[in-house]
């Protein structure tokens, strides 16, 4: 390289570092002094793409809390007494219709109708039928609506997990969690405005991978932020050895002033998604450690959520966590608890899931009632798909397995706009069929967002010449479940 063209491309980075020290030096006092100044962040808040809702909402965030394997839904929630009656007949072909089912049962000869073994009664001032197997959500009935009829075109896990996240049954499209950050934004500059958990419960074979919290097309900023069970609750979370808290801040004002370098020069938004983390990171250092400390919770408190609430990682403890950060602003709380998948011994199975679940899914509503948020706050229970009435496999005294069905499911919905103590929808006496009011995941979905203000339809962004929505080309809200 030619002596005076080297020697003028350090003069050229001599002044550029030099100019952007004095820089960083102004802003960092400028943001201690006034933290919005410098950022999205104005008055601990960052705006979203909308700005503000489309019309005033009902909630402000959602806490959702994701059964993954599919509960089955007459084991629960859905009380079908004609089973009784119909145990161990074969499934008429007039109520299959040709139904398309999984490679697991395709093979049997018959398809046997098995009752639930578990007794339903009537729960709440509103007499909600709601199983044994869920003491602590039957004390909750007159909170929560039961949706009977959700329904999904999806029969296998992953495709269906996908497409009640994200719209679609093939990956690579942002997740509801991300399309609500990006809509909405952030009510806390320290903490992400969409965090994920996963609970370690009996069974945790089910794969839950990272693409479901993911952004997709987004801009990567509004992907989940996965907090683990053990160990630092989001990773490098704490300096390695030697690294003092002011050292890393002079590292990160270093990386900074590259990357604003680079984003001069290429104007990629990544870049500046990328400053944005680090110093939300940073930010975290701080914020998460208090966030994760429930010592300074009441007994009574503690006691609510069950004898696990104390172990991390557990679904009481998430359960707990979620309320915390429901209360310091963070828009989107997923909680995924695994092991609902029972193709075989369902009766000992389903009850090792429900002691899991249930008093911490109760005491959550209960727990935000109690503070005043429950209005404010919606909280959803479900999972990808719920179970055949007929058994895979033998039916044997206190003993049957259940494959995947997505003609028709139970979930539960409750606070932040929703109507407390009412069922909505009906399948037929098989629980095998909608009878009426039918809520497709897309409905659902387009439900939630309404609570928040959305109009499903608006909240688009356009890649590779589309605009692309949550609820792709469908959804209705349903609105008779509405407050």
């Amino acid at each position: 390289m030619d002596p005076l063209r080297e020697h003028g491309l350090l003069l050229t980075r001599r002044h550029f570092f030099g100019r952007m020290a004095a820089g960083i030096g102004t802003a960092a006092l400028g943001s201690l002094m006034n933290p919005g100044l410098f950022s999205s962040f104005a008055n601990g808040a960052a705006k979203g793409a909308l700005g503000k809702p489309h019309f005033a909402p009902k909630a402000k965030r959602v806490i959702y809390l994701f059964m993954a394997g599919g509960p089955a839904q007459m084991e629960l929630l859905d009380y079908k007494p004609e089973l009784e009656k119909l145990h161990n007949s074969e499934l008429p072909e007039s109520v299959r219709m040709g139904q398309r089912i999984t490679t697991m049962t395709s093979g049997q000869k018959a398809f046997p109708v098995v009752k639930p073994i578990f007794k339903f009664s009537r729960q709440g001032k509103c007499g909600t039928w709601i199983s044994e197997l869920l003491p602590h959500i039957g004390g909750i009935a007159d909170d929560i609506c039961i949706i009977k009829t959700i329904n999904t075109e999806a029969i296998n896990h992953d495709p269906a997990i996908t497409c009640i996240q994200t719209g679609f049954q093939q990956p690579g499209r942002p997740c509801i969690g991300s399309w609500l950050s990006y809509g909405l934004g952030n009510d806390n500059e320290n903490l992400p405005s969409f965090i994920v958990m996963i609970s370690s419960g009996k069974e945790s074979d089910q794969p839950l991978y990272t693409r479901l919290w993911s952004a997709g097309f987004l801009p990567s900023e509004y992907q989940g932020v996965q907090f683990r069970g053990t160990g630092d609750p989001v990773l490098y979370l704490s300096n390695p050895p030697g690294v003092s808290s002011a050292t890393r801040r002079r590292m990160l004002d270093g990386i900074a002033a590259l990357n604003s370098k680079q984003f001069d020069t290429f104007a990629d938004p990544e870049i500046s998604t990328r400053i944005a983390q680090y110093e939300m990171g940073f930010r975290m250092q701080s914020s998460v450690p208090e966030l994760v400390d429930v010592s300074g919770e009441s007994e009574s408190t503690l006691e609510m959520y069950g004898p696990d609430v104390k172990k991390a990682g557990s679904f009481a403890y998430n359960c707990l966590l979620a309320r915390r950060m429901a209360e310091r602003g963070v828009r989107f709380i997923q909680l995924y608890h695994r092991g609902w998948d029972q193709h075989g011994n369902l009766p000992k199975r389903i009850r090792e899931q429900v002691k899991d679940t249930d008093q911490a899914s109760a005491a959550l509503v209960k727990d935000l009632k109690q503070r005043g948020m429950l209005d404010d706050t919606l909280v959803v229970w479900g999972g990808e798909f719920g179970r055949t009435v007929y058994s895979q496999g033998k039916i044997e005294p206190d003993n049957y397995g259940r494959d995947h069905h997505g003609r028709c499911y139970s979930i539960w919905m409750a606070g932040g706009g929703v109507k407390g103590g009412i069922t909505y929808g009906e399948t037929d006496d098989y629980c095998y069929n909608i009878a009426e009011n039918p809520v497709h995941i897309h409905d659902q979905n387009a439900t939630i967002l309404h609570c928040l203000g959305v109009e499903h339809e608006k909240l688009t962004y356009r890649f590779q010449g589309r605009d692309f929505r949550l609820t792709d080309i469908h959804g209705q809200v349903v609105k008779g479940i509405l407050a």
